[in-house]
Parts: structure tokens; sequence; C-alpha cells
């Protein structure tokens, strides 16, 4: 693909849009900004704060440790995080920098201050909105769509900013809809590695010392540590326990920042880490490796362009066929070993469901990372599915659109009752 290809400086912006640092799992993380945004506007602390969120955001918010917050759960809790100790500048790591004084005045907050929740369904699968209260004063912010993208923020009935909403699209980001497999390949084999190695030098450094991290310390369930116990170290298991290691720290508690993929770290850990580890353990050069990343992670933003941002589909499958095309890639596979690879790994376990985020998002890593392995070993060894076998059709691109509408479209039913069930606990 040549530099002066309209998909090459694309596919280049949208590895820069999607692979983003953030502490703590992202959707909290984009409620603290909120809240942290409408703290600045509002120029004190509130007395009253109502948060609208989707159901979406309610699942995913539910269960998971804030960090820096001493392992305070849920959303009243990252609004306080926001609100006391937040850095709205730093978005996705706006709580990434508090102090032992901030923690125990956020406790002191969320004693003394009225939160409520409430229930948002405007038809936006994506949706926060933080209003704060002080005496006759207020301020609003509202986030749709994707985890940085504000587009409402109000100040006592003023309106300092507002972006026009359009459904779902995502206004202000590099289209998606130009990256299919075919592409992706030509730009993973062509780039001048020194257009993509910044966000992928980061996404190595940051998501590997959240793994090793989680290997070393007691988090979670300790999927990755249970799963070396289990099975030993050799590439495949190791491969699955690093992946799932950097998602027991990252749900529970853990402070490293983690690069994200498709505005969630463990999707971002999904599809870095094992590539890290199989590059490693075949000797590939950083060239190799670079390369590989950026086919995993494309590969994974491609096929969450038609499930959307949040759904009741799990993530982690989409970035583990990512992760099982990089390894493909680095063992020597070309671009027939690569889409079958993604074809095979979505026949497998295309369906797991997304229940929030929590301990077990670590137990369904290593289940996609080990569905993109075994995916690329049928293809070695002259075995696949085919067009017709359930929801597999004829070529790749027409498996990862059925994917897509199975999950947007088939799994919203699915999504409310998950929801359901969760508030109703």
């Amino acid at each position: 693909m040549e530099k002066t290809n309209e998909k090459y400086g694309a596919y280049v912006q949208i590895l820069k849009e999607e692979l983003r640092p953030a502490m703590g799992c992202t959707e909290p993380i984009a409620l603290a900004y909120a809240a942290a945004v409408a703290r600045k506007v509002l120029g004190e602390l509130p007395e009253r704060v109502v948060i609208g969120a989707s159901g979406s955001i309610i699942k995913n918010v539910k269960s998971v440790i804030v960090p820096n917050t001493n392992h305070l759960k849920g959303i009243p809790a990252a609004a306080a995080a926001g609100i006391v100790a937040g850095d709205p500048d730093r978005e996705l790591e706006v709580i990434a920098s508090v102090s032992q004084e901030q923690i125990a005045q956020m406790k002191e907050f969320l004693e003394k201050t009225e939160i409520r929740v409430e229930h948002v369904d405007s038809g936006l699968t994506f949706e926060i909105v933080v209003t704060l209260y002080k005496g006759a004063s207020c301020s609003r912010v509202r986030i749709v769509n994707y985890h940085t993208n504000i587009v409402l923020i109000e100040k006592d009935g003023e309106v300092l900013k507002e972006v026009e909403v359009t459904g779902e699209s995502e206004e202000g980001l590099t289209d998606r809809s130009l990256l299919n497999m075919e592409d992706i390949w030509d730009f993973i084999n062509t780039v001048d590695v020194a257009d993509i190695k910044p966000v992928l030098e980061q996404q190595i450094r940051c998501n590997m010392a959240i793994a090793e991290e989680g290997i070393r310390g007691d988090y979670g369930a300790n999927i990755g540590k249970v799963l070396l116990a289990m099975n030993g170290d050799d590439v495949r298991t190791r491969a699955r326990a690093m992946a799932a290691a950097g998602s027991d720290a990252r749900m529970n508690g853990c402070e490293l920042p983690v690069i994200i993929n498709s505005g969630s770290g463990n999707q971002g850990i999904t599809a870095s880490v094992p590539v890290v580890v199989y590059a490693k353990e075949l000797g590939a050069d950083e060239d190799k490796l670079y390369r590989a990343l950026a086919l995993s992670d494309l590969t994974a933003i491609h096929q969450k362009t038609g499930i959307g941002r949040l759904s009741a589909y799990c993530g982690a499958v989409s970035a583990g066929a990512g992760a099982g095309a990089g390894i493909a890639y680095l063992s020597g596979g070309g671009y027939e070993e690569v889409i079958h690879t993604v074809v095979n790994a979505l026949a497998i376990i295309s369906g797991m469901v997304c229940d929030g985020a929590k301990a077990s998002c670590a137990a369904k890593i290593a289940a996609s990372v080990d569905a993109g392995i075994l995916g690329y070993h049928m293809y070695t060894r002259g075995q696949q599915f085919y067009g017709g076998d359930g929801i597999v059709a004829a070529g790749v691109e027409h498996t990862i659109r059925n994917v897509g509408r199975l999950a947007k479209d088939g799994m919203k039913k699915t999504n409310e009752e998950i929801i359901g069930i969760m508030i109703e606990e």
C-alpha cells in the first residue's frame, strides 16, 4: 500500500485514535471523566449529584473496582473519584494521580453527598449524563457513543458546548468502514514501521507491564496463574495466561495504565499480549512484531466496527481473533492463513456474552485467545469451517458482517436481559 493511498493515512490514524492510554476499566473512567469536567465547570464541590447512564454503561460499571479509590466499586464511586480528584485534561487517565488525602475525601464525599443514578434510555447504547448541583448553581456534561466524546457542557442553563448527535455514528473519528482484511494485510506488509512504532511501543510497554503484575500479584480469580499451574509453561498456555493476568490486575484495582483497543483495556490487552509472547518465543525481530501487532489491532477494530463499542457480545472474542491473526503472521502464515484463522476463531466462540466488567473477563480472554490459536492450528492442519456452517459465510468479510449483525441487532434483547438481571440483584 503506497503512502499516497487514502487508506494508508487512515489506517495509521485509526491506530492512533484507538490505541490510547487509560487507567482502570474505561466505562467507570469515562464516567469519572464526565464528572471531573462537570466539577471544573461548576467550580466547587457539589452537594448533589445525578448520574444518567445507559444500560450498557450501568452493566460495565457495576462490578468493577475503580483504581485509586482504595477498592471502591460502582457508579457513585467512579463519579466521586472524578469530582474529588479528577484531572479532566488527562481524559482516560483522569484519576491516574490521586493522593491518600483525596481517597479519604472521596469516602467522605460519598457518605455526605446525595448521589442518584438513573437509567437513561434514549436509544443510544453508550450514554453518560452527569449533573452537579450546589445551591442555585448546576453543571451538566453528556458523553455519548465513545468514551471521550463530550457532546454537551452546560452551566446554569447556558450551553457552553454542544455537538449534534446523529444516532450512534462516531463523529470526529476516521471512517472505520475503510477497514477490510485484504487492505489490512496489504498495509501491515508495506507500512513504514516508523509511522506506527510510537503507538505500538507504548502498547507493548504498558500492556506487558500489567500482564506481568497480574502474574506477580493477587488479583481477582488469578486466572493467569491458574492457567500456568494447570497447563505448564508452553507458549500457547503462556500467551493465554499473560493476557488473562493483565485483565486479572486491571479488573481488580491495579493502578497501571493500559493501551486500549476499541475503547476497551481488556481488548487492548487481548490483542497485544499474546502476540508479544509469541514474538519472543519465535525470535521475531522488532519489525515483524510491530507488523503483527498492527495486524492484530486493526483486525480487532475492523470486527468491532459492525458490533459497536458496547454490546451483549464479549469484545474479547474480536480481540482474540485479532491475536490469532497476529500469531498466524508471526508463525509464517500468509493472507489465507490469517483470514481462515479469523473465520475459524469466530465460528468457535462468537456468542460469548458480556455481563459487565469484572474478574471473569480474564477467563473469557483466555478462552478467546485459545480460539484464535486453535483457529490457526486448524487451518495449518487442513481443517476449517466453511460458509454455511452456522453464521460462517463464504469469505472473511461476509463472516465478519454476520457477526456484527448478530452482536449489534440479534443480541439487543440479550443485552436488556443481562442488564435486567444485574440491576435486580
